[in-house]
């Protein structure tokens, strides 16, 4: 079956151009092409900034940096993040390392998302999405140089971005390089008090390197690493001393007259440290440190043969996970416990993808994924702390998980509608299988994994409507996930808590069932040839088999935007806000946010001098000095007050 598959492939008449996608995409480094998006900070805005431009996603923020982004109102667990269809995983049992974090806009072309269970090739576990962040590559050009440099600083916090990179291509080899550093201090909340350990600093260095082996033959290779230091967390208990990450890989390319296939191998370790010594009143000082190792390789074929546009992929990584802590009490002996008990995980699978054209205005997008995982506890005191506690445990699991989802699209002359479905399932993460006494201070409580869980799975229902009047724009859409065998903490009273301060013990389980659903509106009105108004109101709900809310569901939230733009300038004015968070999750330790809104003013101005290109951006967030907190941020941490920045960028 697989050699049918390949030799159609490989026999077909077209190579792929033109996918039909649930596809949102946000531009980091060009100029943004007619539907995508960019931050109004350009290059210098943190990949967070990038991140929340896209649809369907927010971010849970414990601090100024690495916040870790939420897709349909589902969090990591639920979500596939790859670099350039690498696979890597976070570090810290905390999640204070999202795999974003150890990029930079410096590094990345793009940044997109395949919204629910329609999962890029390498996705896996992908029940709320998947993010690919895609890399910036010169690629192969006919003897040309490009250099830009960058320098940014905001007011609140007293910001620092500097970055610089440079690009040489030619028709047989290119080679881009580049370095990228931020530093940040306290910041100050509105009404101009500072809260207490919101700095941090990084740096951040990359080269990606491609060579023509022939016509079609080409190899490329991509190297990463990126530092953070001294990164405060003022909606946890700990700081970070170090978050390091390095990322490589190398692949090669082969072009058919028909076809196009890529195989890449790579490899990344990733390094965190948690510190408490700047804290002040620390009841008992703790070491936490956790690494990341995955290495992978994944094989991916397209393909357009008459009405269909395909893509075969097959991937393949190794991961482990090992976390520690050592608590220090005054006057006795350190205590030492691992909490991660060195989980290495192989997982491997196939992903189809088929792109058919029924007719000229009718569209069906297929696809579907299988894998299997292994997971191997290594480490042998750690395996038996659990086993005290699930006494039939072994140290060896398996799991089979996949996804369906199929999308069907008309357009009219003036209007375009879509619906689909899908069925998906993940398996649980190492925290909710082996995680031992990881402290939640999201609800005071230290939650305990569970080896016996089962793979949870949902289906997906979505549809979208858009209708073209006049000079204006109507859009709405929605989807609903019906979760089976939903994992999340319970209360379990047999078990004391060990963190000072907790209320008590949560052990990971499956319940029966919950919905996730979000619905949005938008509306986008181009005024005058130069004016353009666009708006959005988003409705989200989640319940669990009991029917009460679950934790860190959006509240209505909305947002406008004013936009002038004539030749090289370009001024936007919005405001966006949410409202009281009266569904919140009692249950699981949420508390209610008040209802806010804040005004943001920008503009830019491009100017060219001796056949450089300058642009200059500034714009004040937050005009009213606002003090407020999203549903998101973590115990309530309020967002920044008032912040005037200003950067310029120079490309040659």
């Amino acid at each position: 079956m697989l050699g049918i598959i390949l030799s159609t492939i490989l026999l077909s008449d077209t190579v792929a151009t033109d996918r039909v996608q649930n596809l949102d995409e946000v531009v980091i480094v060009s100029e943004a092409r007619r539907g995508r998006k960019r931050s109004v900070k350009g290059q210098v805005a943190s990949i967070d900034e990038h991140l929340s431009e896209l649809r369907n996603v927010s971010l849970v923020r414990r601090g100024s940096y690495a916040w870790e982004p939420v897709v349909n109102n589902m969090q990591t667990e639920r979500l596939s993040t790859t670099i350039d269809g690498m696979k890597i995983f976070y570090a810290c049992t905390d999640k204070m390392d999202p795999v974003t974090s150890y990029v930079e806009s410096g590094n990345l072309q793009s940044i997109s998302l395949n919204s629910g269970l329609d999962g890029n090739p390498q996705a896996t576990g992908n029940i709320g999405g998947s993010l690919d962040l895609k890399l910036r590559k010169a690629g192969f050009d006919n003897d040309s140089f490009h250099a830009s440099a960058s320098a940014g600083h905001e007011w609140n916090g007293h910001v620092q971005v500097y970055g610089a990179d440079a690009a040489l291509s030619s028709h047989t080899a290119y080679l881009n390089t580049g370095a990228f550093y931020r530093h940040a201090d306290n910041y100050k909340v509105g009404g101009g008090d500072e809260l207490q350990f919101s700095q941090f600093q990084k740096v951040n260095v990359f080269a990606n390197a491609g060579l023509r082996l022939a016509e079609k033959d080409m190899l490329e290779g991509t190297l990463i690493f990126d530092r953070a230091t001294d990164v405060g967390y003022p909606a946890l208990n700990m700081d970070v001393a170090k978050a390091e990450g390095l990322i490589t890989s190398l692949a090669y390319k082969h072009l058919f007259r028909k076809a196009s296939w890529e195989t890449k191998a790579y490899y990344n370790h990733i390094t965190h440290v948690m510190d408490d010594t700047t804290r002040p009143d620390v009841a008992i000082h703790m070491d936490m440190p956790g690494d990341s190792w995955t290495a992978g390789v994944y094989s991916l074929l397209t393909t357009a043969h008459k009405q269909h546009d395909l893509a075969l992929n097959y991937d393949l990584y190794y991961n482990r996970l090992f976390a520690d802590m050592t608590m220090y009490p005054g006057g006795a002996a350190p205590m030492y416990m691992v909490t991660w008990p060195d989980v290495g995980t192989l997982n491997t699978g196939f992903a189809l993808t088929d792109n058919i054209s029924i007719a000229r205005n009718q569209r069906l997008r297929l696809s579907a994924k299988v894998a299997w995982q292994q997971q191997h506890l290594h480490n042998e005191e750690g395996y038996h702390a659990l086993k005290v506690f699930f006494p039939a445990m072994t140290d060896a699991y398996h799991q089979t998980t996949g996804r369906i989802a199929a999308n069907y699209q008309l357009s009219m002359a003036s209007s375009e509608l879509s619906f689909g479905a899908g069925w998906g399932s993940r398996a649980p993460t190492v925290t909710e299988a082996y995680g031992y006494y990881l402290n939640n201070t999201f609800d005071q409580y230290d939650y305990m994994g569970n080896p016996s869980l089962k793979n949870e799975s949902a289906v997906e229902l979505n549809g979208a409507a858009r209708l073209s009047v006049l000079n204006s724009q109507l859009s709405v859409e929605g989807n609903v996930f019906l979760f089976s065998n939903y994992i999340i903490g319970q209360f379990e009273d047999r078990l004391s808590a060990m963190t000072v301060g907790a209320e008590g013990v949560k052990v990971y389980a499956n319940i029966s069932h919950a919905t996730i659903a979000n619905v949005s509106l938008t509306w986008n009105w181009q005024i005058t040839q130069h004016l353009s108004w666009n708006k959005k109101v988003s409705y989200s709900s989640g319940r669990d088999a009991d029917g009460d809310p679950l934790p860190l569901i959006s509240p209505i939230n909305w947002q406008s935007e004013l936009q002038y733009q004539n030749q090289n300038f370009q001024a936007q004015a919005s405001v966006k806000g949410n409202t009281r968070q009266n569904n919140y999750g009692e249950k699981y330790g949420e508390t209610a946010v008040k209802a806010w809104t804040i005004l943001n003013l920008s503009a830019q101005y491009q100017f060219i001098v001796h056949n450089s290109q300058f642009i200059v951006r500034a714009g004040i967030e937050n005009l009213f000095d606002k003090h407020y907190a999203t549903y998101a941020d973590w115990n309530h941490i309020p967002q920044k007050g008032r912040n005037i920045y200003m950067n310029l960028t120079f490309e040659l």
